[in-house]
């Protein structure tokens, strides 16, 4: 499972501003239980480094958190935008780890955050504004297809927190863009 990990995270755009992991999370049996490792690097480490960190508790009911960040642009109050570091959270979790979830969830899941970064619901539509949106969509878009064509990922599955389908409000958001 972490020879996976270590192949989606190469093929991560990490941020410019804060590369590399940022953390290491182990996590025995299920989510209720204590972790048995947490580290913190900054500045952040390589993808290698940190599977290297992780692999002395491989075990098949464990899960695995990576965190690092993107940059992605965000506008301010003022409507101002800036290319700043956004989180994302990466999980593994084993065969056995809280009784199987992976086969409902997947082995490797992606946490990129909010959909905010790239519907962008509540901004005006301008010029700028649907230049940085698509830019934040298209490295979305590239990140997954570099996953699918460098790794031995055989499904994927994008969704969001909110009720709605996140490729659907892409989709929407992304046609009164064009």
């Amino acid at each position: 499972m972490l020879p996976h990990m270590l192949a989606v995270l190469q093929q991560f755009p990490f941020s410019e501003q804060r590369p590399g992991v940022a953390y290491i999370a182990v996590q025995p049996v299920s989510w209720n239980e204590a972790s048995v490792l947490e580290r913190r690097f900054s500045p952040g480490i390589s993808p290698e480094e940190a599977v290297v960190v992780a692999a002395d508790l491989i075990h098949d009911d464990y899960a695995y958190v990576f965190d690092a960040y993107w940059d992605l642009w965000t506008p301010d109050k003022n409507g101002h935008w800036t290319l700043a570091p956004s989180p994302v959270k990466f999980i593994v979790q084993g065969e056995e780890f809280e009784e199987g979830v992976q086969e409902e969830t997947g082995q490797i899941q992606i946490d990129f955050g909010l959909d905010s970064f790239f519907v962008q619901e509540n901004v005006r539509l301008t010029d700028e504004t649907e230049a940085k949106i698509r830019d934040n969509v298209l490295k979305l878009i590239e990140f997954t297809k570099k996953l699918e064509m460098k790794t031995r990922a055989t499904s994927r599955r994008l969704w969001s927190e909110s009720d709605e389908s996140l490729p659907q409000k892409l989709i929407a958001r992304l046609q009164r863009v064009q």
